[in-house]
C-alpha cells in the first residue's frame, strides 16, 4: 500500500536535540493554519510534541501511538484526538510505552517495520498532510516512520560541529527502507539553529548540501521564543506571528505546500 492522496511527513534524525518536535509542531501550526487538515503522530516515547500541542498530559491517554501500533487494523479511530492547541491539527498521542512497544512488535507481527504503514491506510485522504515526530534513534519506531512515509525530512543542528554525526549511518537506513518502501522521497537537510555569519554554521551548511544531496530552502534560526512557545503550549505563529523564527516556518511551510502539490484552503499568510 502507499499513500495517494494524504502527503506523510517523517521528521527524523537519530540524533537527539536537533529540532525535530520543533519542526514538526510549527509546521503543523503553519499547515493547519492555511487550511489543511493535518496529523501529527508522535513516535518519541518522551513524547515532547503531545506535551506541547496535546490537551491532555501522555500518561493519562489510554490509546497511544503503542496501542496503536500493537492493535488491529481497525483501530485507527480510537488513537486519533481531534482536539489540540492547534488549530485544524489532529493528534495520535506518544507514551513511554513505545519503547516496550519497540521489542514487542518484533513478537508479534511478521512485518514489524510496516504497522503504522497498514494502520494509516484508513487516514489516505482523510487528511491533507501526516507529520511523524521520530525519537532519536534508527530502530523499529523509526523504520516504521519511514516506512510510512511519502517524505522524509532530516532537520539539523546548523551551530554544531556534530551537527551531522552519524548522517551516513541516516542515509544507509533510508535505502533500507526503500526495499519496503521504494517511492519515499527525500527532501533533504533542515537547517535550524542556523547563522549566516557564523563559520561553523557555513561550513555545515556546505558539508550537508554534499552529504544529503538537497536542503531545505528555508533556515532556521536559533531564538529562545522556541522554549517560549514549547512552555505556554503555543505555536511560534500564536506566541509571536512578526518574530524572525516564526516567519521563516511561515515560509517553510509555504516552499514545502508547493513541493508537495498541496493547496490552502485559506489566504491567511500573515
Amino acid at each position: 500500500m502507499s499513500f495517494s492522496h494524504s502527503k506523510v511527513l517523517a521528521i527524523t534524525n537519530h540524533k537527539g536535540g536537533c529540532g525535530k518536535t520543533t519542526t514538526t509542531i510549527n509546521l503543523a501550526a503553519e499547515f493547519g493554519r492555511l487550511g489543511l487538515k493535518v496529523l501529527v503522530i508522535d513516535m518519541d516515547p518522551q513524547a515532547n510534541a503531545s506535551l506541547h500541542i496535546g490537551m491532555t498530559h501522555p500518561s493519562r491517554v489510554d490509546f497511544t501511538c503503542a496501542e496503536l501500533l500493537l492493535g488491529d487494523i481497525s483501530s485507527l479511530p480510537h488513537a486519533i484526538h481531534e482536539q489540540t492547541h492547534l488549530e485544524g491539527v489532529s493528534l495520535i498521542y506518544g507514551s513511554l510505552g513505545l519503547g516496550k512497544t519497540e521489542d514487542e512488535l518484533k513478537d508479534v507481527t511478521p512485518r514489524p517495520s510496516e504497522e503504522l504503514r497498514s494502520k494509516l491506510e484508513a487516514a489516505d485522504s482523510v487528511y491533507d498532510i501526516i507529520l511523524i515526530d521520530c525519537p532519536p534513534s534508527l530502530k523499529l519506531l523509526t523504520s516504521n516512520a519511514m516506512a510510512a512515509a511519502t517524505h522524509i525530512i532530516v532537520p539539523v543542528e546548523s551551530g554544531s560541529q556534530y551537527g551531522l554525526y552519524g548522517a551516513d549511518d541516516l542515509l544507509k537506513h533510508i535505502d533500507k527502507i526503500r526495499r519496503i518502501n521504494p517511492k519515499v522521497a527525500l527532501l533533504g537537510a533542515l537547517l535550524l539553529k542556523h547563522d549566516e555569519r557564523q563559520t561553523v554554521c557555513k561550513l555545515l551548511e556546505s558539508t550537508a548540501m554534499k552529504t544529503f544531496g538537497q536542503i531545505l530552502p528555508v533556515k532556521i534560526s536559533t531564538s529562545t521564543k522556541v522554549n517560549q512557545a514549547a512552555v505556554m503550549q503555543q505555536s511560534l505563529h500564536s506566541l509571536d506571528r512578526s518574530s524572525k523564527v516564526a516567519r521563516e516556518f511561515r515560509e517553510l511551510a509555504a516552499s514545502l505546500m508547493e513541493t508537495l502539490k498541496l493547496k490552502a484552503e485559506t489566504e491567511d499568510a500573515q
